[in-house]
């Protein structure tokens, strides 16, 4: 399943937030400040950001042009009382994709929040054709065949909606190590070499490209 990191301070508004989307497919990690979300971001592979503005230690507008300086294109929503021009100038000064204003309906947030994680994949529904009657669902992050389900281990899961979500661009094996491992598990060039191959099957032989000594391409026709 997709994952969000939700930065809001408010624990009650947090802890309803968190609920709705889960039960609606999610994994959801909570951050009550600044500091928490930074180390949520490095530790776990994030697919949407949702970010209250002011939150301690740092407001969420230089949280998230902090994380766009050092390269992270993670969609991201504020979701904030601060509702003058000025602000939700701000925010997409920052690198915000979304803006929503609070008070607000958790229906319409989720809405917002499926939008972005489709368009992240280039793609108007839950699923993506993989062709050979492959699909992958980029919500619950599982592999169907022919409408059957096929077992992929977790990080394969992971590294080919990286791979969707990124295709034609170089994934260094840094950048992949940082979305498959947890910070408290050692990364493995012998695994991914195995997820890698597993995908190939799945993808087609030629679909991913090994860049000597730097890391992969997923060559999307």
């Amino acid at each position: 399943m997709a994952n969000i990191l939700l930065l809001e301070d408010d624990i009650q508004l947090s802890d309803t937030i968190k609920q709705f989307l889960e039960h609606s497919g999610y994994r959801v990690y909570p951050a009550y400040d600044a500091f928490g979300a930074k180390d949520i971001v490095y530790e776990k592979s994030i697919d949407l950001m949702l970010l209250d503005v002011k939150v301690p230690n740092q407001n969420g507008f230089d949280f998230l042009k902090e994380q766009r300086e050092r390269g992270d294109t993670t969609p991201a929503i504020f979701i904030t009382s601060l509702n003058a021009i000025d602000d939700v100038t701000k925010g997409f000064d920052a690198g915000c994709d979304d803006y929503v204003r609070k008070p607000f309906a958790l229906k319409e947030l989720l809405v917002r929040v499926e939008s972005l994680i489709k368009r992240n994949y280039g793609t108007k529904g839950d699923r993506v054709d993989l062709g050979n009657g492959y699909k992958f669902d980029i919500k619950g992050l599982f592999l169907e065949k022919d409408g059957k389900k096929v077992a992929l281990k977790t990080k394969e899961s992971r590294l080919l909606s990286l791979f969707l979500k990124y295709p034609n661009q170089l994934l260094t094996y840094e950048r992949i190590y940082e979305a498959l491992w947890d910070f408290s598990e050692t990364p493995s060039q012998g695994s991914l070499r195995s997820y890698v191959n597993t995908l190939r099957n799945i993808l087609g032989k030629d679909s991913i490209e090994t860049i000597k000594q730097t890391g992969y391409r997923y060559v999307k026709q």
